[in-house]
């Protein structure tokens, strides 16, 4: 968006990092995320995009410890359970070279928004290539890859996996599912960045954040916290 620059720039950030402390400390207590996020920002004046980061970068200790609790480091021999809208969107947006956040949770979000409607950009086929190549790098025994059947031209991006996926010849299965957090959820081992799934799931891996890391290199994150 036009306004990210102003409203994610240098200037902005201190007064972003002190909303955050107070939406911190109300979450920790209890207080939901939406309201106080309203609440705070509504103080410090702050966009609805500004107010959307604060509720995605932000969570409570209770579930911070849970998640690191339940973080794996390897997937070596493991079959790994992809929410893949949810990845592959965050790495578009890192091979566009725009607006990702370094979480509390040490994951990485946007704040883009799918809202149903998902079309393949250039920068698609370089994400789903990085994450199969990081799928191949890490020794992965399997990836079930999950995609939202509703949401416009997901089944374009199922084949588009498994074409590009002739490459590196992993055992991949591609589902399309009405309810892919129900799914989720109830799957051994979950890569993902969505807070509901990653407080609910046996145990989870920080793919995204991974692929980033060995496929580009260095990113510069934007870190309110």
């Amino acid at each position: 968006m036009p306004t990210d620059i102003r409203d994610f720039g240098e200037k902005k950030l201190p007064v972003l990092r002190k909303a955050a402390q107070e939406v911190y400390y109300l979450i920790d207590r209890g207080y939901p995320v939406t309201s106080t996020t309203r609440f705070v920002g509504d103080h410090y004046q702050l966009s609805e995009r500004q107010r959307l980061a604060l509720a995605r970068v932000i969570s409570p200790e209770k579930s911070l410890i849970s998640r690191k609790s339940r973080e794996v480091q390897s997937i070596s021999g493991e079959t790994v359970y992809i929410d893949g809208f949810n990845v592959i969107i965050g790495l578009e947006i890192a091979y566009s070279d725009s607006m990702l956040f370094k979480c509390m949770d040490n994951t990485i979000r946007d704040i883009a928004g799918l809202h149903g409607t998902y079309r393949l950009i250039p920068q698609t086929t370089l994400a789903v290539k990085a994450m199969l190549m990081t799928l191949d790098e890490l020794s992965a025994a399997k990836a079930v890859i999950y995609l939202d059947k509703p949401v416009s031209n997901s089944g374009r991006l199922k084949q588009l996996i498994y074409e590009l996926n002739e490459e590196y010849k992993l055992d991949l299965d591609v589902v399309l599912d009405d309810h892919v957090d129900s799914a989720l959820k109830g799957c051994s081992l979950v890569a993902s960045a969505d807070a509901i799934i990653l407080d609910e799931c046996d145990k989870w891996f920080n793919l995204a954040k991974e692929v980033i890391s060995r496929q580009i290199g260095d990113y510069d994150y934007i870190e309110i916290i």
